[in-house]
């Protein structure tokens, strides 16, 4: 899956992959897809509550080699 932007959160704890997501979020149009590409384990937890609550799509996870990916929908 791609994402029509892609933000690299890797190496950054918890909270700020999800508040780097929400900024790069506010710049997207709604239906426009975010990969944010994270390597902190809070992130498995945090994106899925982070997308419910702000109203956005979790579209996939996947893993990649020092990282997860996760596939955001605007809302």
């Amino acid at each position: 899956m791609r994402g029509d932007v892609e933000l690299d959160a890797i190496g950054l704890l918890c909270p700020l992959p999800v508040l780097k997501a929400r900024k790069r979020l506010k710049s997207m149009a709604p239906g426009e897809v975010l990969c944010v590409l994270a390597s902190d384990p809070a992130a498995v937890v945090d994106i899925p509550h982070f997308c419910a609550e702000a109203g956005h799509e979790l579209l996939a996870t996947e893993a990649r080699e020092a990282a997860m990916a996760y596939f955001i929908r605007h809302g």
